[in-house]
């Protein structure tokens, strides 16, 4: 099998990539790490604190000022919606290929390592550290570089419209509005290549064939009007945390973690439990020991196929924040009149997540303990998404791509995180064929402390998307 296009030379894909990546985009990351865009979900003032409207700029100025044929850059915002960086270029073929990233950043999270912080970039060896260079603030330089690489070949290609959106980390609220609003001209895409994904290792491409979907939301228990003596009232008005502990296992086995109502599983299908069976032999123990465990810790299971099922086709229910607790330094004798959780329920990737908030909110609010006062108010409820059956020829594309520039063969997987732009546009778009794929591997620790981009990883990624892209327009010669 050939290691890349008869036309596209590898070598000077990867010589161009990396002379960008070392000269421009690494440059520009840093100044990007720096601005604190955090997504509307977590920076309710977001317009107008600026740092949005700073980080598009500093992309779209990037992106606009790349020597690329026939580039046309416009920043779209309409009303108190996140804007959108949409950009166009012709190509040679009546073809259309979609490629997608976002530039909106999780918060900050506690725990980073002494010298490393969200806002502060800092190079050590190969990685990137601070907040949103990998998730994935690299996606909108890294699509571009592509589409640069195969113009300075000559390679007659599809025309392509790239999408960076700015609120995908809030469940991508405003982007099926811009999507219509584009509508003609987003026009019909054969492909859509999305960045925003992971990767089991460092080593070769890596593709995600679903992602889970997700309901979140706020969890809240009230049981007195304002707090009293503990010594008063223990044994007589029931703790808002043992009630909140109560209702919750009526959704998961605290024992297990097992998620008990079959309204939030589904069936895997048989081609996703032999691409399971594939990555635990290509990871080993790479599954579960790339986590910061702490000493003695234990994984929920022994076998890593099942761990790869239960991460990726398997509700799973995180506490993921907490209000009404006092820090343990200012915690006096008082029962407190309402704890508060956020809640992060996973779903698998073909569940309809509209229906499964509403069994959630009765799941939890109907018949409540002593009385108390227990509500749900969910978060927009995000769908997953399962790849269509790759066509051969992308399956040789991504082949050939992963061999010319990791010299290993791809491997595929799902993964356990959300990104709701990929089931909108499978809805939308049932014909397209779709890669998916990104840069967030062991310890990239996207979404928590010490996240990083690895910068030689992401380079070959890039060449990665060069070589398919090339592939793609030669599909039918």
């Amino acid at each position: 099998m050939p290691t890349t296009t008869a036309a596209l030379d590898s070598k000077k894909v990867q010589k161009f990539v990396d002379q960008v990546w070392d000269e421009s985009i690494v440059p520009k990351l840093v100044e990007y790490i720096r601005i604190p865009n955090k997504s509307p979900h977590f920076d309710k003032e977001w317009k107008a604190n600026g740092h949005m409207d700073k980080a598009v700029k500093l992309i779209a100025d990037w992106c606009g000022a790349r020597k690329i044929k026939g580039l046309k850059l416009q920043v779209v915002q309409k009303g108190k919606r996140t804007p959108v960086i949409f950009m166009e270029i012709p190509g040679e073929l009546d073809d259309t290929v979609l490629l997608y990233g976002h530039l909106d950043k999780q918060p900050e999270m506690v725990g980073w390592l002494k010298g490393l912080g969200p806002w502060e970039p800092v190079i050590k060896g190969d990685k990137l550290f601070g907040r949103g260079g990998a998730d994935d603030g690299y996606a909108a330089f890294a699509s571009l570089t592509a589409i640069e690489a195969l113009q300075q070949q000559g390679i007659p290609h599809a025309r392509f419209v790239v999408l960076i959106e700015a609120g995908e980390e809030s469940g991508s609220p405003d982007l099926p509005f811009y999507v219509d609003l584009l509508a003609k001209k987003i026009g019909t895409p054969s492909l859509v290549v999305c960045l925003d994904s992971g990767c089991g290792n460092y080593e070769q491409f890596w593709g995600t064939t679903s992602l889970r979907g997700l309901v979140g939301g706020e969890l809240s228990v009230e049981v007195l009007k304002e707090g009293v003596h503990s010594g008063d009232a223990s044994g007589i008005v029931a703790s808002s945390f043992r009630i909140l502990r109560k209702v919750l296992e009526r959704l998961d086995d605290p024992a297990t973690g097992k998620v008990l109502s079959k309204d939030f599983h589904a069936d895997v299908p048989k081609d996703r439990l032999v691409q399971a069976k594939k990555t635990a032999q290509v990871l080993g123990d790479a599954v579960w020991n790339k986590f910061p465990l702490v000493e003695g810790m234990q994984t929920m299971h022994k076998d890593n196929v099942e761990l790869i099922l239960n991460r990726t086709w398997r509700p799973a229910l995180s506490v993921t924040g907490v209000a009404g607790m006092p820090s343990v330094e200012s915690a006096g004798n008082v029962l407190r009149p309402r704890t508060t959780v956020k809640l992060s329920l996973r779903l698998p990737p073909t569940k309809d997540a509209n229906a499964a908030v509403a069994k959630l909110k009765t799941l939890l609010e109907s018949d409540p303990p002593y009385g108390a006062k227990v509500r749900f108010t969910s978060d927009t409820p995000g769908s997953g998404w399962n790849a269509p059956a790759m066509e051969k020829w992308l399956d040789d594309a991504v082949e050939r791509a992963s061999r010319a520039f990791y010299g290993k063969s791809a491997v595929y997987m799902g993964e356990g995180g959300s990104i709701p732009f990929m089931g909108m546009l499978g809805a939308k778009f049932p014909k397209a064929q779709f890669l998916i794929t990104g840069v967030l591997g062991p310890q990239s620790n996207a979404h928590g402390p010490n996240e990083f981009l690895h910068i030689p990883y992401a380079k070959r990624l890039t060449a990665c998307v060069t070589s398919v892209l090339a592939d793609h327009a030669a599909r039918n010669g």
